[in-house]
């Protein structure tokens, strides 16, 4: 079961590198808007019959994937999963419960409104199977907000969201990122935002878009940080790779 598993998380892996290569649907040199930066949401959604792949490599050989289908004209699903240690000689390699994503696009947004989206999201970071809990929370319920302000390319996102329904803590994100000729787009964050149960996380990345429906992330997550988790892990910055592959059905 061990090495089936394996198999799939290194073949999902890989999975954009081929397929972009074999795709000739999309010739226009047009990319698609950004549904997330690096932990934050956007209001973006993938289109109507789309489908998004992404993978990150995260510390300790670990990565981390989602599936992201367009299902109706304004709504996304999808599912992520972790699979630690497999990237290396570290053991022994565990997988971590899927999880659910669901976003729904509601307003479009306006000459002086940004755009406006609903979601769900139950990926979280640093999963303690002890206490069976992620130390860094999961978005969960959250609203998001987007709009291009000041220049051509520079997109302000943020939100609110609620983690835990039980604690019922309000949470707040706020983001920037500006593209560059569709080649490459500068990504800031600030994650986490308003409790000091749960602290802050600053990051900051790099979108390379090799074509128009396959890019490359290299980002820090977690600048500066040099403390622990209420487990007793440590917490500090983190480097990051993604793959991002888009194509449709």
């Amino acid at each position: 079961m061990k090495k089936n598993i394996i198999a799939l998380s290194f073949t999902l892996m890989f999975l954009p590198v081929f397929s972009y290569c074999a795709d000739n649907k999309r010739d226009e040199n047009i990319i698609l808007p950004d549904t997330s930066l690096i932990d934050i949401p956007t209001s973006g959604i993938i289109d109507y019959y789309g489908f998004s792949f992404k993978s990150r490599f995260y510390s300790s050989g670990g990565v981390l994937t989602w599936l992201n289908f367009g299902v109706m004209e304004r709504l996304n699903l999808g599912a992520s999963f972790m699979v630690d240690n497999l990237v290396g000689s570290q053991t022994p390699v565990k997988m971590v419960q899927p999880q659910m994503q669901v976003k729904f696009r509601f307003y479009d947004g306006g000459i002086y409104l940004p755009s406006l989206a609903l979601g769900y999201d139950g990926q979280g970071y640093y999963y303690d199977r002890d206490l069976k809990k992620y130390m860094e929370k999961e978005k969960g319920l959250y609203l998001a907000a987007s709009k291009e302000i000041l220049a051509p390319g520079l997109v302000a996102h943020g939100g609110l969201n609620v983690p835990d329904f039980d604690d019922n803590y309000l949470f707040s994100f706020l983001g920037l990122n500006y593209t560059l000729e569709d080649k490459v787009a500068l990504m800031a964050e600030m994650d986490n935002m308003f409790h000091s149960d749960d602290p802050s996380r600053f990051n900051l990345g790099a979108r390379f878009y090799i074509t128009p429906s396959f890019s490359l992330d290299a980002a820090l997550r977690e600048i500066g940080k040099s403390d622990k988790f209420s487990n007793g892990w440590p917490r500090k910055s983190e480097r990051i790779l993604q793959l991002r592959y888009n194509t449709s059905f």
